[in-house]
């Protein structure tokens, strides 16, 4: 096992030792992730197992090097599998999956009928999609290395991140902490850049599962605020609540997302904001940065510039408003 990496913080102890992890299983994590996550392993296997006739669906991929007619098997076959029917390339280089020219599709989630398939990267002529679900994937990973760099005493509480709006120039992710004081370094910042960068290096495949919402409370039932969240999430969504999986860290999101962590490029968590006090010791504090997709490369200028725009306060719903669309509930 690699040596432990000991970060030392010096002003209010917040931050865990920080931990070089040879593999996912080597992720040491509360009773409630572990609870969680044989939950979530659990309802997968049955999903699975529960697929009975497998029937066959035509899925008509277009794209290069030639549009082609695969069979494949419904509720099962994923458009990675379709992938693997293409080239190694195609595998490496699919980020979403788009359907029937309109639909955006999770790389590992199982088809379900029919369809035209798009395998998209982040070069394509018209990348909004992609670069959505990227950013919605980062708030997403800032979650689990919020995690994972936060001592227990800290009592961090993942509240929720807002739906990606690339405009505004920064991915979100707000926390509820123990202390209403928290002003953090550039040390403590550069910690929590340097544990995203530690995911994208692991390569964790981003899973999805749809559960109903009872399995969901259990789930999060440690949880206060996802909590009160689950009952709206799942009204709009015919009882059902949608999870995405990284690792061992599990949140909720309507997606989609990239296929892999390994999709994140160079990464700088730039600031937390305090938004307001939580009672009489807790506070909600806004963590926000700004990233890049994996190949892509700019100046220490260019970047610099991105780096500070991140820094203003991203201007997407509060966490204590009020939710003015139900829909958007369904974090991000």
């Amino acid at each position: 096992m690699a040596a432990a990496t000991k970060l030392y913080k010096k002003s209010l102890g917040f931050f865990a030792q920080i931990q070089q992890y040879r593999s996912n299983a080597n992720y040491t994590a509360g009773a409630s992730i572990r609870t969680r996550n044989e939950l979530f392993n659990e309802e997968q296997r049955r999903q699975r197992e529960a697929v009975g006739r497998i029937d066959k669906i035509e899925v008509r991929y277009l794209g290069l090097p030639e549009d082609v007619t695969l069979v494949m098997n419904s509720h099962i076959s994923t458009p990675y599998n379709c992938a693997q029917h293409l080239s190694e390339g195609h595998c490496q280089r699919a980020v979403l999956a788009l359907l029937d020219g309109s639909v955006p599709w999770d790389v590992h989630r199982p088809l379900q009928e029919s369809c035209t398939l798009q395998l998209l990267n982040f070069n394509v002529s018209e990348p909004h999609v992609v670069n959505k679900a990227f950013w919605r994937t980062c708030s997403f990973m800032l979650g689990a290395a919020l995690q994972r760099v936060f001592k227990e005493e800290a009592k961090l509480q993942l509240h929720s991140f807002p739906s990606p709006n690339i405009k505004s120039g920064s991915f979100v992710h707000d926390i509820v902490l123990g202390a209403q004081n928290w002003q953090p370094t550039k040390a403590e910042m550069r910690a929590i850049s340097a544990e995203m960068v530690k995911l994208a290096a692991q390569d964790l495949r981003i899973e999805r599962l749809e559960v109903d919402q009872e399995l969901a409370k259990e789930m999060f039932k440690e949880s206060h605020y996802k909590s009160e969240q689950l009952p709206s999430i799942a009204q709009q969504n015919q009882s059902r609540v949608t999870l995405y999986r990284l690792g061992e860290h599990i949140d909720i999101s309507r997606g989609p997302m990239v296929a892999s962590t390994r999709f994140l490029g160079k990464c700088t968590v730039s600031t937390a904001h305090k938004l307001t006090d939580e009672g009489p010791s807790n506070a909600f504090y806004r963590i926000q940065g700004v990233a890049l997709p994996s190949g892509f490369m700019l100046n220490h200028f260019a970047y610099g510039l991105l780096e500070q725009r991140s820094q203003k306060l991203n201007s997407a719903r509060l966490p204590n408003e009020p939710f003015e669309d139900q829909r958007q509930m369904q974090l991000s």
